[in-house]
């Protein structure tokens, strides 16, 4: 008896098992039903719209997929119109490496043995060093790292100039290398039908070749220097060594850290994985201020260890803007601050310093929005309360009015 394996069968179980060990979910259970239950939600909104818009290029700013390449938000593995600009440069890095992830052995994060090598350090001018770390700003992979761990990464990166033409990895090659783009623009092509066919682009800017590195596979994709340019490179082993493994740590402790806070609890399970992937973590001295009062907002915060001291002037007039500013509220583990300006849309109304040693958990705006909707009830009735609190201390909530914390 013959067994014919149902069209598109393959590519699905693939997709779904990336994402499996993308976020190693608890229950495998429910993070299947939820995966597969939005995966039929978003195939019947498409359908309902026709096929007209799969038929162009979509644009973006980073990253540029033709026809119908496989556009997914590496961190959820949803298809997202919205993504913000660490998505964008995400995209094709998953892409690249997507078909053959799911076939090798994966890098175990708790393998100690490769932390008996040296450390790989190449030497850098001043100069060059600057482009680096500009060319690393928004590298989604390097955001949860401490000044220690990016460091090393830096120490480690060397630098390559590429002609136009040149290969820059070649489809089914041993990965050995991570690849971030400081200048230049290049083709993403994967072999179909025996076919090279363009998939996509890089425009200046992203990063490629980290899935192949993760899970021992080879490259799935060829990408070829369109224009003469610049890129990073940071070898395999500090590669596994300080990103998977640091990423696989902090992952399991932002997890279990944020099943216990009040606010995420009416979050799905699918819902808190992303906001495990979009968090990142901000240190800060005694005494160091975190927000100052009257600044635009630009993240939300979650207090990991440590204590926040949240401070308020009297009122807004010339003659008191002198005066010493007044506590009005301390923030411990596992409290929030900073998330009432995003939700009124309107500059810091209060002052954050941190008391000792602290280190809090940041969300920038656009995934505050994105991810924390099913939060902002909870939020806006937060709201009444710092408004009784200014009441009680200054006699009324003028300042909650004119500018939201």
């Amino acid at each position: 008896m013959s067994i014919e394996i149902p069209e598109g069968l393959t590519e699905l179980l693939q997709s779904f098992t990336v994402e499996v060990l993308r976020n190693q979910p608890r229950d495998l259970l429910e993070f299947a039903l939820q995966y597969f239950t939005q995966l039929k939600e978003r195939e019947t909104t498409q359908a309902s719209f026709g096929n007209d818009q799969n038929s162009a290029p979509r644009p973006v700013k980073a990253v540029n997929f033709i026809d119908e390449a496989m556009q997914m938000d590496s961190e959820n593995g949803e298809e997202n119109d919205d993504d913000d600009d660490d998505d964008e440069e995400f995209i094709g890095s998953s892409f690249v490496d997507l078909c053959h992830a799911v076939c090798a052995e994966a890098f175990n994060p708790d393998d100690d043995d490769e932390d008996k090598e040296p450390w790989v350090i190449h030497p850098k001018t001043d100069d060059q060093r600057q482009r680096l770390q500009e060319a690393c700003w928004d590298i989604l992979l390097f955001k949860n790292l401490d000044p220690e761990e990016m460091s090393q990464v830096l120490d480690a990166m060397f630098e390559k100039f590429c002609t136009e033409g040149e290969h820059i990895i070649d489809q089914d090659d041993d990965g050995d290398n991570f690849y971030v783009i400081e200048s230049g623009t290049f083709k993403i092509f994967v072999k179909v039908d025996g076919t090279d066919k363009l998939v996509g682009c890089y425009d200046n800017r992203g990063s490629f070749g980290e899935l192949a590195l993760m899970y021992n596979t080879p490259r799935a994709a060829t990408i070829i220097a369109t224009s003469p340019g610049a890129l990073w490179c940071l070898d395999r082993l500090t590669f596994r060594r300080i990103i998977v493994k640091n990423n696989a740590k902090k992952r399991r402790v932002y997890e279990a850290f944020i099943e216990t806070l009040p606010l995420l609890t009416s979050l799905e399970l699918s819902e808190r994985m992303k906001v495990v992937d979009v968090i990142s973590t901000k240190t800060y001295s005694d005494s160091q201020q975190i927000i100052a009062q009257g600044d635009l907002a630009d993240c939300f915060y979650i207090v990991e260890s440590g204590q926040v001291r949240i401070t308020m002037k009297r009122s807004r007039t010339k003659k008191d803007q002198e005066d010493e500013e007044m506590d009005i509220a301390t923030c411990m583990r596992g409290q929030y601050f900073g998330e009432l300006a995003l939700v009124t849309n309107k500059p810091r109304a209060a002052s954050a310093y941190a008391v000792g040693s602290v280190k809090c958990l940041a969300m920038d705006v656009q995934a505050f929005e994105r991810l924390l909707g099913p939060c902002m009830d909870i939020m806006k009735r937060n709201i009444a309360n710092y408004e009784e609190q200014l009441v009680t201390l200054f006699g009324s909530s003028t300042g909650m009015e004119q500018q939201s914390a």
